[in-house]
């Protein structure tokens, strides 16, 4: 049971009708960690915001929904680790590799760097040791996919924590984190 309740997009008003439709619009359903948004409009806003942003980015589709696989499982998110397994998918990351990027680890070495280095973001809360930036920067990433693999950490930290919460329940095909995934 969620300890936020998910707002119902028939009942929402002004600003959170208007977003919740513009999801429906483009989603073709309205996810359980949108709708609890909602309650905040401004948060909604801030979310989808920072979301369109970042798909318009250098990183691409794939890589970005496995950044967020790896951040969900470094943060035992359930939620994220669901709606971001079936977005992989969707993106065309195979089942496998998905899973495990769930626990940081990746087929392709470059994304495997990504990965590293999100997950040191993660686990040392962006103090990361110069030896991670080497390491992101010799497979390949120059300074702007660096900051957008810490702003694709950002975001997903504030879903990640949000869904903790709001213990928001899960609308996806279910992926179970657990402690061995941890940062």
């Amino acid at each position: 049971m969620p300890r936020i309740a998910p707002v119902d997009p028939a009942a929402a008003s002004g600003k959170a009708k208007d977003l919740l439709a513009g999801v429906e619009k483009a989603l073709g359903t309205t996810p359980n960690l949108m709708r609890t948004l909602a309650h905040s409009p401004s948060a909604l806003a801030g979310y989808l915001g920072f979301g369109a942003a970042l798909r318009g980015g250098r990183l691409g589709a794939a890589l970005g929904e496995q950044i967020a696989v790896a951040v969900a499982g470094a943060n035992r998110c359930d939620y994220c680790a669901s709606a971001h397994t079936a977005l992989g998918a969707a993106a065309g990351v195979d089942q496998a590799e998905l899973a495990a990027n769930l626990a940081g680890r990746a087929g392709d070495p470059k994304v495997q760097a990504a990965l590293d280095f999100a997950r040191a973001v993660v686990r040392n809360r962006g103090f990361v040791a110069d030896a991670d930036l080497a390491a992101v920067r010799r497979a390949g990433y120059d300074d702007g996919e660096i900051v957008e693999i810490v702003a694709a950490v950002a975001h997903n930290i504030f879903t990640n924590y949000f869904n903790h919460v709001a213990e928001t329940e899960v609308d996806f095909p279910l992926v179970e984190t657990d402690a061995r995934a941890a940062a």
